[in-house]
């Protein structure tokens, strides 16, 4: 995905978690796009990725909808995604890290702290972070080598917010935000420290935990 069609993803994700379009309303590319100040690429590409997300559904042959969720929803969503994603990271600790899954998460962690040694962010850095991000958390969930839990993560990114690439970025509050990629970063760097030594149950708690940085993490810093 280029880095207008991540930043307009972003920015509409924050404006539905806001409220900024209300459940119910009807979404169109051109109006949006002329909001966003882009083109309407982008902006169709945004709108399948958020009808994946679950933020969006079809209406008609051609439109979209805002969904209609409450903050229970994405709670419950974050809280299915962190059991799963732990029960992953379990499997992929009492299995041992093959050579490969050790050198990709490696390289995630390597280049999150390389991206955060700017001490700030922007489009690029944003983008940069996603695909590290979903990197990441794709590893684990094929390092648990279980069709079984990477099929029900499938099915709980269709929910609003539960998804791992799905984490909100407040343009707003750059500097709040670059905080909140600090820890997730460093929680990246614990579950890998943690699988390395073949720490299961540590690797699980700290999976667990990792599912609420995009949400809670935000009110605390």
């Amino acid at each position: 995905m280029s880095h207008d069609s991540i930043h307009v993803v972003t920015t509409l994700r924050k404006l539905i978690s806001e409220g900024r379009y209300a459940p119910g309303e009807r979404m169109a590319e051109i109006p949006v796009a002329q909001q966003l100040g882009v083109s309407r690429t982008p902006v169709r590409l945004a709108f399948r990725t958020l009808e994946q997300e679950g933020l969006l559904e079809r209406a008609g042959a051609r439109g979209y909808v805002v969904r209609r969720f409450s903050e229970q929803d994405v709670l419950c969503g974050l809280e299915v995604r962190g059991v799963l994603e732990g029960l992953a990271a379990r499997r992929a600790g009492e299995r041992g890290l093959g050579a490969a899954t050790t050198r990709v998460l490696r390289e995630c962690v390597a280049q999150g702290a390389e991206l955060l040694a700017a001490g700030s962010l922007d489009a690029a850095s944003i983008a940069g972070w996603s695909a590290i991000n979903a990197r990441f958390h794709r590893s684990i969930i094929d390092a648990s080598a279980s069709r079984a839990i990477a099929d029900a993560i499938a099915r709980n990114n269709h929910l609003p917010f539960a998804s791992s690439d799905s984490i909100i970025i407040d343009t707003t509050r750059l500097p709040q935000e670059y905080e909140k990629l600090r820890v997730a970063q460093l929680q990246h760097t614990l579950v890998l420290d943690a699988l390395q030594a073949g720490e299961a149950a540590r690797a699980e708690m700290l999976m667990r935990e990792h599912a609420y940085v995009g949400v809670r993490y935000a009110q605390l810093l």
